[in-house]
């Protein structure tokens, strides 16, 4: 197979190490997280550990549109990495991306980066709203979102584990990851605010969000709350009904 690569300028010399990782991925390295979709490991190189995820195989039609015409996940994640970096907005750092591709086909592709070590990560304030300084950090997270969408940066997966929170002394710094889907250009108001959807089920902490987002924005709160319950509701029933369809399919099988 083919294999096409960019590793960034920090670690050019580290290149064959960067290679041996990817080699002996099925063999090596320590299984990290959520296994469903794609498989993430973790690995020790040079001084740090990094973070490897190795996306699954796409399906035919997306193995030949990821050769042709897109670019794949690991170096949309790469490239978006870079980008957010520029923007001076926190990721893990990216190391590299590898692909591997037929003459008509694309198959394997890994995204390298630097594996950070949290505090937490949002989901914890969806599933312990007694979590200490629990508002506080609710409202640093709605002022990191507003300065996202401040700098034109749409995150398409901005869900719960999808930003690490990391406290320093009495502040929060918030890093993504995930990376693979996100859109920059100027958002509109009802982009701004639908990008809060998919974070919590929780109308306190929507409450929460759309007083702080309020603040931020100039923009008034009612108008916000009412349309941030609103995306939410309608993604939760979009979420459920998808999960209702799911097990009726996997009932009649």
């Amino acid at each position: 197979m083919k294999k096409n690569k960019e590793v960034h300028q920090l670690f050019k010399d580290d290149e064959a190490l960067l290679k041996t990782i990817i080699k002996n991925f099925d063999s090596n390295g320590e299984v990290f997280g959520n296994q469903d979709r794609n498989s993430l490991k973790l690995f020790q190189f040079k001084d740090m550990t990094v973070n490897v995820k190795s996306f699954k195989i796409p399906n035919i039609i997306n193995q030949v549109a990821y050769k042709f015409f897109r670019k794949s996940k690991a170096r949309r994640s790469y490239e978006y990495a870079n980008k957010l970096m520029e923007l001076g907005v926190g990721t893990p750092q990216p190391i590299a991306y590898y692909e591997f591709t037929t003459p008509f086909l694309f198959k394997k592709s890994y995204y390298i980066s630097e594996h950070l070590d949290c505090d937490l990560t949002y989901r914890e304030l969806t599933t312990d709203l007694d979590y200490p300084n629990h508002e506080n950090i609710l409202r640093c997270f709605t002022r990191f979102t507003f300065e996202l969408h401040e700098k034109g940066i749409h995150f398409l997966d901005h869900s719960p584990g999808n930003t690490l929170i990391k406290k320093n002394g009495n502040s929060y710094a918030f890093y993504l990851v995930d990376l693979n889907r996100m859109n920059f250009g100027k958002l509109d108001f009802e982009t701004r605010i639908k990008n809060f959807s998919r974070l919590t089920i929780h109308k306190s902490m929507i409450e929460v969000m759309s007083d702080e987002y309020a603040k931020c924005s100039g923009e008034d709160y009612s108008k916000i709350f009412n349309l941030m319950w609103s995306e939410t509701e309608a993604f939760q029933e979009k979420f459920h009904r998808k999960k209702r369809l799911k097990k009726k399919l996997k009932i009649k099988k």
